[in-house]
């Protein structure tokens, strides 16, 4: 679209950021357990502060499965997400790129994710929303829809489409009602910017008429600009309410306002009353709070709001804006009463239910940590390795330590080798190392015992973790899959192709080959050298056989046993078609895996 004047503020915003990054930290404490949050570390037990973390703009947050996952801007090529058990462990959560794109018209300049669970033509999936355009400018922001492959919201995706792609339209959203999905977004017109609405024949496809549903008339929506955006649903016992962001975000008075669907048509403006007033606004040290969103406690007995605020009246709408949480609640008249801001450093409760107990099927690949004897640990002792009760999954916990959640009963373990529902706390949760060889150690975060085989004779602590079913393998760095679709090893979005799908099976010593087919991963020519190609070749070299390094913010090193380097991402590169080569071992993103479960293919 051609250049307007009410893009020029756009730009102005971009130049104006410096991205800065999150790191993961270890910590050790008594039961229950949480992650210390920002700068609030000294906070009493059970409670955290805003804010959650710097430079999280746009934030969207789910409580799904017994994990938080959680995304916000970046304003590059890839798109971010944590996940973390509690609330405040995701100011500690290692950022996953879970998506990354190099098409021209789409690559640039990554705005306000969204991810809903819907009903599309593949079944219940995941559907993620952002905004991207173009390198150079935001004259071509508009939005795109992924699809999940399975349940898990960390991926695999596949690339569906953009509603509009041929015009200027960003922070998309959905609305479900009565069996029919509408998109939400925001576009200008002349000096306004409106929040629009239109009917989907799918989650990436509009059709029909699109309808202005909120447009900025009052003078509390006017400051600095006129601008309404970033809309979302909140239901509540029958009755559809509409949140959307007012004024221009780059003054401290960006806010929140409501609409009510009072009629039967959400595609008729009538049909939706405004209520006259802000329903959250600055207030107690916090300026701008908008872009919402909204999640359940783990239990399900509480209603928080999501949002990003900025510290000082000054800043705008650059990288100063921080991501914040707070409960909120309901109005005697049934309508959200979301009060003011709550003030930084303030120590809130936990969302309810954190601490369980909670029985749940985690998302994650399957593993199993079979023991020196062959026989792997299951919810009672040590047995066959073909038995479906020796399933877990290496869940993290954002602290630097694992979860080992069984996959066939949703309880976890503890420091006695007992399962049970989860409640936060040391005794369930595990720290992981390995060495030059292939085992791996397993120690309980509250006694610092390792876990030992049941039953077993000689070394009991020793383990070897092996996939259980057939993986996607996923750059951390780009979020897309290897593949195996020539005779070298290189990076892809995920298609599903047979290329793209690993089977994992022991070696000696604890080590691994990494199956695609009848072939496995090896380094070319069995070279040593850093460098070398990663390439599909036979299982019986040299160099077929690998670890796999379990690291504390959830990712894993793969390290050939040949050479002792590391499988790294050349160039740490975004685009479709990178190869995989081997080097020396670098503390980054580009020598960072993690294994997506996939579907069965029939």
């Amino acid at each position: 679209m051609k250049r307007t004047k009410n893009m020029k503020w756009l730009g102005a915003i971009a130049a104006s950021l410096a991205l800065t990054a999150c790191n993961p930290s270890d910590q050790t404490t008594e039961a229950p357990i949480a992650a210390a949050n920002g700068e609030n570390s000294q906070l009493p037990e059970g409670t955290f502060a805003n804010p959650l973390f710097s430079n999280g703009a746009d934030p969207w947050l789910e409580y799904y499965d017994g994990n938080y996952y959680l995304t916000t801007t970046t304003w590059t090529s890839q798109l971010v997400m944590r996940k973390s058990p509690t609330l405040d462990g995701l100011a500690t959560a290692a950022p996953v790129n879970i998506w990354s794109d190099t098409d021209p018209s789409r690559c640039c300049n990554f705005w306000a994710f969204e991810f809903h669970r819907l009903n599309g033509p593949s079944g219940t999936r995941w559907y993620l929303m952002y905004t991207s355009g173009q390198h150079g400018t935001l004259d071509h922001q508009h939005l795109s829809v992924l699809e999940s492959v399975g349940d898990d919201p960390m991926g695999p995706y596949v690339y569906k489409g953009s509603p509009m792609p041929d015009t200027w339209n960003i922070d998309g959203s959905y609305l479900e009602h009565n069996g029919e999905l509408y998109l939400l977004w925001s576009e200008w017109v002349g000096d306004e910017q409106l929040n629009w609405i239109s009917r989907m024949t799918n989650p990436w496809t509009i059709e029909g008429p699109r309808v202005v549903l909120t447009r900025p008339e009052e003078d509390w929506e006017k400051s600095g600009r006129k601008v309404n955006e970033g809309a979302e649903i909140l239901k509540k016992d029958g009755r559809t309410f509409l949140i959307y962001s007012a004024s221009f975000c780059n003054t401290p008075d960006y806010k929140l306002a409501m609409k009510e669907l009072t009629g039967d048509d959400p595609m008729n403006p009538e049909h939706w009353t405004k209520n006259p007033e802000p329903v959250f606004q600055r207030g107690n040290g916090v300026f701008g709070p908008g872009h919402n969103g909204f999640f359940k406690s783990p239990d399900g007995s509480e209603d928080w709001i999501v949002y990003h605020g900025n510290s000082k009246g000054t800043d705008g709408c650059s990288a100063t804006r921080s991501v914040r949480a707070q409960k909120f609640t309901w109005n005697p008249d049934g309508t959200p009463n979301f009060g003011e801001p709550v003030p930084e450093g303030e120590p809130q409760l936990l969302p309810s239910g954190e601490n369980g107990p909670l029985t749940v099927q985690l998302q994650g690949a399957r593993w199993q940590l079979a023991g020196a004897d062959g026989r792997c640990l299951t919810g009672t002792g040590l047995d066959s390795c073909a038995e479906e009760s020796s399933y877990w999954v290496l869940d993290n916990t954002a602290d630097g330590a694992y979860r080992l959640a069984h996959a066939a009963s949703g309880q976890f373990l503890g420091a006695e080798g007992e399962l049970a529902p989860w409640i936060n706390g040391g005794a369930q949760r595990w720290q992981l190392s390995q060495g030059e060889d292939g085992w791996v150690g397993v120690a309980n975060m509250q006694t610092g015992e390792p876990l030992a085989a049941p039953g077993c004779e000689g070394d009991c602590t020793r383990w070897s973790l092996r996939p259980t079913e057939t993986v996607a393998i996923a750059s951390v760095q780009s979020g897309r899959m290897l593949q195996s679709c020539g005779e070298t090893i290189d990076q892809g979005a995920w298609r599903g192709d047979a290329c793209q799908r690993w089977d994992f099976t022991a070696a000696d010593d604890g080590f691994l080959r990494i199956r695609a087919g009848d072939r496995c991963m090896t380094i070319e020519s069995n070279a040593v050298v850093p460098g070398a190609g990663a390439v599909l070749g036979s299982c019986d070299s040299p160099s077929s056989q690998w670890r796999l390094e379990p690291l504390a913010d959830g990712s894993l090193n793969i390290i050939n046993r040949e050479s002792k380097l590391s499988l790294d991402l050349a160039h740490c590169g975004l685009a479709e078609g990178t190869e995989l080569a081997q080097a020396p071992r670098q503390e980054n993103d580009c020598q960072k895996f993690q294994l997506r479960r996939i579907p069965v293919r029939l």
